[in-house]
Order: structure tokens, then C-alpha cells, then sequence
């Protein structure tokens, strides 16, 4: 276990014993209540870890700073200090990822849909019955594998991330579980190795002039990777073996174009394929590149293979 993987679950750890809880919102619902009067300056652990507000040193004690300190998540403010790591709720598990704003581009995303992602999952896995590998591709934080782990009676987990952050994080998010799980640096599944009877996944499904990785779903108005991602579990699935997609999708002209090349790519399976809500990021409407989109869907789709 590396120092900083070690410091950010031994910040986890505190932060559960203490009774810590915070439920993270959108990008643009954080901006509008940082931006109310009083809310510049962290007055307590939700401040810091929530709301990624500076602070003064004396409001976060010794051993907190320490875990910041050793994990490299301690940045200087003037005269202030501020936590470089956000802390979410979901359930009884505690997940690290990056503060607000998330806009570097090796950024550890975790909102809403970490939380839509894990009810899908929760709903959708139990009637695949026993599972034996479970694979994440995109694991970020890791919310997909630890809730299949929750879902499934004790199935092997491996997560893959292009993301070396992403996978330190997930790592800490997981020890702070109790839970193993082994994590591989991997473009989808290029360095995946074995047999493997699930993959889950939740890509990024924006298009993201910034090219940030857990943003940017490439072409198709960002549903490139999803496509992608779905084909790559087509050819290493065997028969019976099942693959549980969460993403978004651009509605143009009341058209669904991406299911209609998920269902191709996946030919030689049954699908279920619905939307989950109607409507989301609505904000993105508003670029050129998005001109002749009515509105991004969020979508979920689970296959098996004949």
C-alpha cells in the first residue's frame, strides 16, 4: 500500500468514526450554494471535505492534516488551508475523490450519478444471479464494484482505470471497506486477463472540449467510449456472461441514436435498455457542439449472451 493510499484511508477511517456524512450534489447546485453570504470560509469537516471550502488551520485537528499531509492533499491559501480530496456518503461506505472543482484533467469525479449508477446496480444485479468475476471498466471511485461486492454473494472484483488517481483512490476506498478487490491501470479491458462472466460500467459520456478523462465520452456527442466499451465486453463475454452499462445519451430529433449502435454492437445478446431520467446537464444544451440536441438522457442497458 502506497503512503498516500494509506493516508487517504486512514482519513476515511477518522472521518466514519467521527460520524461524518454528505450527500454531493452537481457542479452547478455546488456553485450556487458556495456563492450564498457567509459560505466562502469553512466553519466545519462538511465545509472542508463537503463543500471544499478553505479553512483555518485550527478548525481541522492535527491528525486529519497529517492524512492530508502524507497523501499530498493539502493545499495553502494565504493564510488559509483547503483539502484538495472531497469525502461523499453512500449508504455505510465513505468514498475520497477530488474537490471541487474538478477540473484538472486526472480529476476523480463522484455526484449524482455515483449515487443513480449504484441504485442501477443494486436494482439490476441480483437477477443475474451467481456471479463469479465481476470486472468495472472506469471504476473511478469505485461506487459499481464496491455496491456489486454489496449486491452479489462475494464474487472476485477487479476495477480498471486509465486513472492512476482514480485507482489510488478507489484502493483507499476500499480498504476503508474492508473489502479486496485487485486494480489494474487499463484502457477498458486491454490489460484485463482471465475469464470474466460481468462487466459493469458507468463511461463518461459528455463531450468535453477540456478531454478531461472522467468527463470526456469522445464522439457521438459523448457516447463514443459507451459504444466502445460495449463492444470490447462483446468479444470477451462468453455465453451467459452479462454486461451492465450506465451512461448518458444524446437525444437528437426525439432519436436515440446510441441505443440503436449498442443493440448492434451487442447482436449476440438479450438486452433490457431504458431510460433512467429523462433529463440531465441540461447546461450543455447550450454549446455549439450540442446545437442539435433536445436533451441528454440517462440511460442503463444489461445484456447476456446467448
Amino acid at each position: 500500500m502506497s503512503e498516500r493510499v494509506a493516508a487517504l484511508q486512514g482519513l476515511l477511517l477518522t472521518l466514519k468514526q467521527r460520524g461524518y456524512d454528505f450527500i454531493t450534489l452537481t457542479p452547478a447546485t455546488h456553485a450556487r450554494i458556495i456563492s450564498r453570504e457567509g459560505r466562502q470560509i469553512a466553519r466545519d469537516l462538511r465545509d472542508v471535505f463537503g463543500w471544499s471550502l478553505p479553512f483555518a488551520p485550527e478548525l481541522v485537528d492535527a491528525t486529519l492534516l497529517t492524512f492530508l499531509r502524507a497523501a499530498n492533499m493539502l493545499e495553502q491559501q494565504g493564510d488559509t488551508l483547503r483539502s484538495l480530496v472531497r469525502v461523499s456518503s453512500l449508504d455505510s461506505d465513505l468514498y475520497v475523490h477530488s474537490a471541487y472543482p474538478t477540473t484538472g484533467a486526472d480529476a476523480v469525479f463522484f455526484g449524482p450519478d455515483s449515487y443513480r449508477f449504484a441504485n442501477f446496480l443494486s436494482e439490476t444485479l441480483p437477477s443475474l444471479g451467481v456471479r463469479a468475476h465481476v470486472v468495472d471498466i472506469g471504476a473511478g471511485t469505485g461506487v459499481g464494484a464496491l455496491m456489486a461486492r454489496r449486491t452479489l454473494p462475494e464474487p472476485r472484483l477487479t476495477l480498471s482505470d486509465i486513472n492512476p488517481l482514480a485507482l489510488d483512490m478507489a484502493r483507499a476506498n476500499f480498504g476503508a471497506a474492508g473489502v479486496e478487490a485487485d486494480f489494474i491501470e487499463s484502457d477498458g479491458l486491454k490489460s484485463v486477463d482471465g475469464d470474466i462472466d460481468l462487466i459493469i460500467a458507468n463511461p463518461p459520456y459528455i463531450a468535453d472540449p477540456a478531454h478531461r478523462a472522467y468527463r470526456d465520452g469522445g464522439g457521438m456527442h459523448g457516447g463514443e467510449l459507451s459504444l466502445r466499451w460495449a463492444q470490447e465486453a462483446a468479444q470477451r463475454l462468453g455465453p451467459g456472461g452479462a454486461f451492465a452499462l450506465y451512461t448518458g445519451s444524446a437525444i437528437v430529433k426525439g432519436e436515440d441514436r446510441l441505443r440503436a449502435a449498442l443493440h448492434e454492437a451487442l447482436a449476440d445478446f438479450d438486452v433490457l435498455y431504458g431510460e433512467l431520467d429523462p433529463d440531465v446537464f441540461g447546461e450543455e444544451l447550450e454549446r455549439p457542439d450540442y446545437a442539435d440536441v433536445e436533451r441528454i438522457a440517462v440511460v442503463g442497458l444489461v445484456a447476456v449472451k446467448r
